[in-house]
């Protein structure tokens, strides 16, 4: 962690043993030079890269076989990821379907690849995802638009490099989805029926950096130490979820980014206030802790998951996130629909307080209230 850090890709690449490696990323980080930046680390360190830079937003099955095919071109030993979550989960369903056969979905689910896989380097660039402390690979299937969670921990990154610099060139919009996915990370993991100490742990100590860097670095986007602050919290976030799973806001966000097309994080802060008080009645001591720790109230204040809410609410706005899902033209007759979508996600099962589609439908229409 720290500025200038993507100096020592090539150096971590040698001691994982790397000498011919796959650099998997997308066309906005080759446009931003960051591409080009990781290439001469690696080829001032004498090691061989070849590129597969055509990482789409949300991934499907079809980008990890093109991804695939590619890798196997190159007989690699090595992945890297560098980009955001998109192209952090790309490199690893590529390992997944490289080094064990077969399509990524055969891997939906855990544990199940049962041969070694090769290490793979992350180097986020965008403060949201946390994908580069997650074991999992998260790929949505191409016609029922439903995220393929792909977990092993063998598909986790060796290394994590975490320059902030790298997110410097992030247009406000994407430091925005990103922010605001990274919140909901700490949030979620905080009080999920899989959440244990530790993941606890990692949950406060990176909403504690998040919600009080995030509104810094909309003001101040070149701060560096606000920027440095999201990816580390990003990161922690990533190791809560890890440790922890998710719950109903993703559940929710899923089935509204496949049929309206909405970017991960825009969808996330449409439903995250709505599940915060619904989930308040059964964990509202967990929210008070947060609540407290982003100055809103005292910890044992009834008012807190309220409160947490609104703040989160007011965060969206700042960042120029619509608040209500009439903003973005959802249609009240599909309610039903994405309602059954979203009992099929997996994170919902994780959530404090059971929701079934019924109470999906009310999420949802709380979201198109706004």
């Amino acid at each position: 962690f720290g500025s200038g850090t993507i100096a020592k890709l090539g150096e971590h690449v040698r001691k994982q043993g790397g000498k011919r490696v796959l650099l998997v990323t997308d066309a906005g980080l080759r446009d931003a030079g960051h591409e080009a930046v990781a290439l001469k680390v690696l080829g001032d360190a004498g090691i061989e890269a070849v590129v597969y830079d055509e990482v789409r937003t949300n991934p499907t099955s079809d980008d990890i076989d093109a991804g695939a095919a590619f890798a196997r071109r190159h007989q690699i030993d090595l992945l890297i990821g560098l980009g955001g979550g998109s192209s952090m989960d790309c490199a690893k369903g590529i390992n997944f379907v490289i080094t064990n056969g077969g399509k990524i979905e055969d891997y939906w689910g855990i544990n199940k690849a049962t041969k070694p896989m090769l290490p793979l380097i992350c180097v986020p660039t965008t403060a949201g995802t946390g994908s580069e402390a997650q074991s999992f690979a998260v790929i949505a299937h191409p016609k029922t638009h439903l995220k393929m969670a792909c977990g092993d921990k063998k598909a986790a990154a060796k290394v994590a490099i975490l320059d902030p610099d790298l997110t410097l060139s992030m247009p406000a919009s994407v430091t925005a989805a990103t922010g605001i996915d990274a919140l909901s990370h700490a949030l979620e993991s905080a009080v999920t029926t899989r959440r244990t100490p530790v993941s606890q742990i990692f949950s406060r100590q990176a909403w504690q950096l998040l919600s009080r860097a995030f509104p810094g670095v909309l003001v101040s986007p070149g701060n560096r130490t606000a920027r440095g602050a999201m990816l580390l919290g990003s990161y922690l976030a990533g190791a809560a979820i890890e440790n922890s799973m998710l719950g109903a806001t993703h559940a929710a966000a899923n089935p509204l980014t496949a049929h309206y097309d909405l970017t991960h994080g825009i969808a996330i802060g449409l439903m995250l206030p709505h599940v915060i008080r619904y989930n308040g009645t059964v964990v509202a001591a967990l929210y008070g802790d947060l609540a407290a720790d982003a100055g809103l109230c005292s910890a044992d204040d009834p008012a807190a998951p309220d409160l947490l809410a609104a703040f989160v609410t007011r965060l969206v706005s700042e960042s120029g996130g619509p608040t209500s899902l009439k903003d973005c033209g959802v249609d009240p007759a599909l309610v039903p629909k994405l309602a059954a979508e979203a009992t099929e996600q997996w994170t919902g099962k994780f959530n404090p307080r059971p929701v079934a589609a019924s109470e999906f439908e009310e999420l949802y229409q709380c979201a198109l209230a706004g």
